[in-house]
């Protein structure tokens, strides 16, 4: 049998429309600090410079395994730094865990966070 090659990571799209950002995230595998030494800032770059930023965010997790304990630690840190920037935050996965994960992540968020199964669903929430 050949070796196997784990896959981890985040990818992230940004977009600008008026003062609004909307922001996608697609996370695989088990993050690492190291993933969130590479997010953080560009994320902190896209809203450098926006006045009173409002974020709307797609987040799939439906490939995600987890977070090493360094790296739950930047996600919490992330969302303490951003969170109160977030209007709204649709979150897709298909794990019971996900789903308690996006009950978590309302707490540190002020804007409204539901989580989905069909990434259609998600998206048509997110615009209304």
């Amino acid at each position: 049998m050949g070796k196997s090659t784990t896959r981890h990571g985040i990818s992230i799209g940004l977009e600008r429309i008026g003062t609004e950002l909307y922001l996608s995230l697609k996370a695989i595998g088990k993050l690492t600090h190291a993933d969130y030494d590479v997010i953080t800032p560009m994320i902190d770059s896209a809203l450098e410079g926006i006045r009173s930023p409002r974020i709307k965010a797609f987040i799939d997790m439906s490939e995600l395994d987890g977070w090493e304990t360094r790296a739950a630690w930047d996600d919490f840190k992330l969302g303490m730094k951003h969170g109160h920037q977030f209007t709204k935050i649709a979150i897709l996965g298909n794990k019971r865990w996900h789903a308690l994960s996006a009950k978590v992540g309302a707490w540190f968020v002020s804007g409204e966070v539901r989580y989905f199964e069909d990434a259609d669903a998600a998206l048509t929430w997110l615009d209304g």
